[in-house]
């Protein structure tokens, strides 16, 4: 069996869907529940072997919770420090009907269960509350983007340690329902000029008040597209668009480099595609920017 799932959008785009809108409600009781930290980090779903989790949030009353997109369960799985545990199967049959049932599980505990109904970074988002169109779940699709994540993770994690300043975990936006990981110079960015549908451009300025180079993987999600490895920069640097990269290419709609999944997929060795992808865009983003690259980087060994 390749490592590498094959993920087709004609026959995954409904299962990603629900997953992309589940997700958003557990990170959004990050948001409603838990402090806010630096670039909205807090909010982040955790990578796991069984799938996406939350940060433990604080219950209030000594308890504290976790949330889980398991997709190996096929369920949102509910963790209480308490030691009780729950779920709610992911094939609701509508997004409606998923959401009354985690507010019920929720409330079913005693936690907090309030977090804003309206999806994030969605063109014409539908409340989760009134979201009934039909909505098939496939388990197999679900277990291949769980395998998909989990085969590109390495490649991630070794490119995230070879880094000694300011970087993120490699952590899962809910939102663009995408796995990324960002370096930072330590320099101030110019105001981002926000924009983002469904986003408060307060929180994307703030995302991005200081320059980065980012990387990571889109999976579509709410979007029927083909899913791609991506790299950017900001302020992205004069010379970026045009830098020589071995592999992928720069595209203008989404203005940043892009590497589509496919190709890593069915590369002799796609872990090293994707490291040398992550690496080459890196490269051509602090060295156009004049990053101070010998303090900010080392060898990924451990010290």
């Amino acid at each position: 069996m390749n490592a590498w799932p094959e993920l087709d959008p004609a026959r995954d785009h409904g299962t990603l869907t629900v997953l992309h809108l589940a997700a958003q409600m557990l990170g959004k009781m990050r948001v409603a529940h838990a402090p806010w930290s630096n670039h909205g980090w807090h909010v982040a779903l955790q990578p796991r072997s069984n799938g996406l989790e939350t940060l433990p949030t604080a219950a209030g009353d000594g308890r504290t919770f976790t949330l889980v997109l398991d997709l190996c369960r096929h369920a949102i799985v509910l963790w209480v420090s308490d030691e009780a545990r729950d779920e709610l199967p992911l094939n609701a049959g509508s997004i409606a009907a998923l959401h009354s049932r985690l507010v019920a599980m929720l409330d079913r505990h005693g936690l907090p269960s309030t977090f804003s109904g309206v999806p994030n970074e969605i063109e014409n988002a539908v409340p989760f509350a009134i979201d009934r169109a039909a909505r098939d779940y496939d388990r197999d699709s679900a277990d291949r983007l769980r395998r998909a994540i989990a085969a590109m993770l390495p490649a991630f994690e070794r490119f995230r340690a070879g880094f000694l300043g300011k970087a993120s975990p490699v952590h899962f936006w809910w939102g663009s329902f995408d796995l990324a990981v960002t370096r930072f110079s330590g320099r101030k960015a110019p105001d981002h000029p926000g924009g983002v549908p469904g986003l408060p451009d307060r929180v994307t300025r703030e995302a991005y008040s200081h320059e980065v180079s980012s990387a990571g993987f889109w999976a579509g999600g709410a979007v029927a597209a083909e899913p791609f490895f991506y790299s950017y920069a900001y302020p992205e640097p004069a010379g970026f668009r045009t830098a020589a990269i071995a592999h992928g290419r720069f595209d203008e709609v989404f203005g940043e480099f892009i590497l589509p999944y496919s190709e890593v997929r069915e590369a002799a060795d796609p872990e090293a595609m994707l490291s040398d992808f992550l690496q080459a865009t890196y490269d051509a983003a602090a060295d156009l920017a004049k990053w101070n690259r010998a303090a900010l980087e080392r060898e990924p060994i451990a010290p």
